[in-house]
């Protein structure tokens, strides 16, 4: 817990300075966002021309990406690449003279994209005749195979059914450190809860469900993905094991559940492929992430299968949203700019809070924790309701905790029957939030921003210290949430990795670790760049357009 509160307190940022970072950008050695492994057989993905021509992609309207209601399409590579195009992909190229850079469907800090993700699968048609590992090529939309096993461990760890995948993601620490220093570990952590989030609604895509598995050790999920293997990784960047997902049709095998050491040896003994590449040329050592990335290791845990949570009603604003939901994922952008003038209304303001509360659809059953981050809220352009400072808890017994904790008089007044919304001041506070922002615009200019404030001390407390890593996976999951609600409302949003840690404390009167602020957010009305021109984000996609 000590080597947590020393890593949290010393990459915070300070009126008077920033956490440490290297303070400039070393454009010679800027890691490469695309890994590849050199030598691995290369299987391309629907929805390329050509493959699974005997798949065909059903339709489906955003809403239905929360209620978990799809129809469950059969297992194969058609929907594997329909699922990773829609939560790994690309969703465009954008070009400025004569750079060109990579969006993607998953958003990172600084667009450096840290999280690889690995696949681990018995046979599937059109895509290998035996179980193996593989690496999601983003760039190529492919599939690297990096290893062949034997399929009876396959079956054994799934109980004989072959309708399934495990998901293994991954950070690679120096992608973001590169920029950021010391505090990328964070960003590494919330750029985790993103995928996880978008895995799960891609799932949702194809009619099926995503699960984390928290009883797989992080040494296991690096020896099931392969991270352990020096040899594959000569003169290459170290990747950093994550989170393990299953995704299928139906609830998971229970020895996947439980951790197989069985398939994780299966794996271990078979046939590798391929080395990794290197991103940079020269690197910076930043011993400050290793350090926490070690105190923070998951040495996997028990726990019951997490019950099944009701669905909340969502007001009615979210359910005029018909809009393609594969089409609302791939123009998903983070907003630059917003005008500073455009207004949200009431519904649609009070549907996105509901959407981010945990539920029994969406991506919240696939977190196995009860919620542990709440929202303060700065709102600045809601029809409807006042300007000032709110208070979001995301749990019935969160509003009593956070109200007992803050030192500060405020009002508490209950703002919606449907929520449990209250405002804690009137009054504009664009200045107040630009400045806990680290001094951005971009926190007042929008309809509202909001700091996501995780209940940290207790939750250390009870799941130990690798939990650390789960508080940032949380705020990212909300963060996705949020950044489609924005996109289906015709408005935008972007995640701040950067504010003043406990100023934002200061705000409510928090005092010690019992609440801690992990990111901030914003949504608005954006202002795009004329200047930059977008390509598809792969060779045979049409262009997307604004819904």
């Amino acid at each position: 817990m000590s080597a947590v509160l020393r890593y949290h307190d010393g990459t915070k940022h300070h009126f008077e300075r920033f956490a440490s970072s290297l303070g400039y950008l070393d454009w010679a050695s800027q890691p490469n966002p695309f890994r590849t492994y050199v030598g691995a057989p290369r299987i391309p993905l629907f929805p390329a021309p050509g493959v699974a021509p005997d798949y065909q992609a059903r339709p489906l309207c955003y809403e239905r990406l929360f209620d978990q209601a799809g129809v469950a399409e059969s297992f194969g590579g058609g929907p594997i690449g329909d699922l990773l195009r829609h939560a790994m992909g690309l969703s465009a190229w954008k070009q400025f003279r004569e750079s060109r850079w990579s969006l993607r469907v998953n958003p990172s800090s600084g667009n450096l994209h840290p999280t690889e993700c690995y696949i681990i699968c018995g046979s599937i048609q059109g895509v290998a005749d035996s179980a193996g590992v593989y690496h999601y090529a983003s760039d190529r939309h492919e599939l690297e195979r990096r290893c062949t096993f034997d399929e009876r461990a396959w079956l054994e760890a799934c109980g004989g059914r072959g309708d399934m995948l495990l998901v293994a993601l991954s950070s690679i620490h120096w992608r973001e450190a590169w920029k950021y220093g010391e505090r990328a570990f964070r960003y590494c952590q919330h750029d985790l809860g993103h995928a996880i989030a978008a895995l799960s609604l891609a799932s949702a895509i194809v009619g099926w469900r995503a699960r984390l598995l928290p009883a797989w050790s992080h040494s296991s999920i690096a020896a099931l993905a392969g991270l352990d293997r020096a040899d594959d990784f000569f003169e290459a960047e170290r990747e950093e094991p994550g989170a393990l997902l299953a995704i299928g049709r139906d609830d998971t095998p229970a020895p996947l559940w439980r951790g197989d050491a069985g398939l994780v040896e299966a794996v271990t003994r078979g046939r590798w492929l391929g080395k990794a590449s290197q991103l940079s040329s020269d690197h910076v050592e930043w011993t400050f992430i290793d350090e926490i990335a070690g105190a923070t290791q998951d040495p996997g845990r028990s726990i019951p299968e997490p019950p099944a949570v009701p669905a909340l009603p969502v007001p009615a604003a979210s359910h005029a949203l018909r809009g393609d939901a594969r089409r609302t994922i791939v123009q998903r952008r983070s907003a630059v700019a917003f005008d500073g003038l455009s207004t949200i209304g009431r519904a649609p303001f009070l549907a996105m809070l509901s959407r981010v509360r945990p539920s029994g659809e969406g991506p919240w059953p696939t977190l196995w924790w009860d919620a542990c981050v709440h929202l303060l809220l700065f709102v600045h352009r809601v029809d409807g309701l006042p300007p000032g400072l709110y208070l979001l808890p995301r749990t019935p017994a969160a509003g009593g905790t956070l109200r007992a904790t803050c030192g500060r008089e405020f009002l508490w007044t209950p703002v919606d029957e449907s929520l449990p919304l209250v405002a804690l001041a009137y009054g504009d506070c664009r200045g107040l939030a630009r400045r806990v922002s680290c001094d951005q615009d971009i926190a007042a200019d929008g309809f509202f921003s909001l700091g996501m404030l995780a209940d940290f001390d207790a939750s250390l407390e009870r799941y130990g210290p690798s939990f650390y890593r789960h508080l940032f996976w949380e705020t990212g999951v909300i963060g996705q949430v949020l950044y489609l609600e924005a996109e289906a409302a015709g408005a935008r949003a972007t995640g701040i990795g950067c504010f003043y840690d406990d100023p934002v404390h200061d705000v409510l009167g928090l005092k010690g670790h019992r609440f801690q602020s992990l990111y901030h957010f914003t949504v608005g009305a954006p202002v795009d760049d004329v200047r930059l021109t977008t390509a598809p984000g792969y060779s045979w996609e049409t262009p997307i357009t604004a819904i």
